[in-house]
């Protein structure tokens, strides 16, 4: 239900089959040097960050690094046990934790749902291979401070992971550089102890070609991407090209912006004419609607057999995230204009 409606640019679409002829041979794991040299020039003019190619690599869209980094970390430092992670989040943070037979322990969020790292038990950061952030946040849309979280990493010998797939979804916070849009990266406060991984799925509507990077501390992204490697974790050629022309893209990405924004108003608004609360979100594409009396699934259900608006009981983020709804506003304005035509017949 998270799934973009919007069709990705010409020239994205054009570089993925100009480039098919590409998909005979084996691209390199850690990714193609345009596309990782692409990846640069995107920090360096979207986040006024200097990151060589060379701590930069490819990953199979940004869920397959998520699900297996548990797995790879664990190789390495089997004397650790413990994820840390979001309480109210994406499920793949926990699930890679327990498919790796890791402890998944849930750090909870204060009431502007950003990681209180003052909660964690001294217990589970001696045994933390990592701890995770999502910036902006999926479901809540929180922003994390992220110099705070990579302050509390490298004190605590942690390493910090920094989902960052919204980056150019942030609504609220100061930009990155001087003029810029707002979207931090936890990279804005050094590279060292730090990895922030990023996806074309969102910003570029590339979900089913499946391309992200990772990015940051040279010793955690040599040894993820030689292990990788060997799994045959490669991002096909043809997604590679594609990505390179994405990633130079800055119009599209600011016409997807203005949509997104439209829509989470828009939406809102039907919520708040049905007597619900719709609060808009920091950062991300999700409208995070607390249900009546607590009933996340009796307001989905409602919405369903009502207007035939499907939404996501805030249960599948956690137990910390029950008596919410997620709305995703991935649908396209006719969809939207029956929505509001079913809201007024109400």
């Amino acid at each position: 239900m998270g799934t973009p409606c919007d069709p990705p640019a010409e020239s994205v679409l054009r570089a993925l089959v100009e480039s098919v002829d590409s998909a005979r041979s084996y691209p390199p794991s850690i990714g193609t040097k345009q596309f990782r040299s692409a990846a640069s020039d995107w920090f360096r003019t979207r986040l006024g960050l200097q990151v060589s190619p060379e701590q930069i690599a490819a990953c199979v869209g940004s869920k397959e690094f998520v699900a297996g980094l548990p797995h790879w970390l664990r190789l390495r430092n089997p004397s650790k046990d413990t994820v840390l992670y979001p309480a109210v989040s994406y499920p793949s943070y926990q699930m890679g934790a327990l498919l790796a037979g890791c402890r998944a322990v849930a750090v909870p969020l204060d009431q502007h749902w950003r990681l209180d790292l003052s909660a964690v038990d001294p217990a589970d950061v001696d045994r933390a291979l990592c701890l995770w952030s999502n910036t902006p946040g999926n479901p809540a849309g929180g922003l994390d401070d992220l110099s705070e979280v990579a302050h509390w990493g490298r004190s605590h010998q942690v390493p910090v992971f920094s989902d960052e797939c919204y980056v150019e979804f942030t609504w609220d916070g100061p930009p990155a550089t001087k003029g810029q849009l707002p979207g931090q990266s936890i990279l804005s406060s050094g590279l060292d102890g730090v990895v922030a991984v990023h996806s074309l799925s969102k910003r570029s509507n590339l979900a089913g070609v499946r391309v992200g990077f990772y990015a940051g501390d040279a010793d955690l992204v040599g040894y993820l991407s030689e292990i990788r490697k060997h799994g045959g974790l490669m991002v096909p050629g043809p997604a590679q090209h594609a990505a390179v022309a994405a990633l130079s893209d800055s119009a599209s990405v600011m016409q997807q912006r203005d949509r997104y924004w439209s829509r989470l108003g828009r939406v809102a608004a039907v919520f708040n004419s049905l007597g619900l609360e719709a609060p808009l979100p920091a950062g991300a594409f999700y409208l995070w609607v607390p249900a009546p009396e607590g009933d996340a699934w009796a307001l989905a259900e409602r919405l369903a057999q009502e207007l035939g608006l499907l939404v996501s009981p805030g249960e599948f983020y956690g137990t910390a995230a029950a008596g919410f709804v997620r709305v995703a506003v991935v649908q396209n304005e006719a969809h939207l204009d029956e929505l509001e035509r079913r809201a007024t017949s109400h």
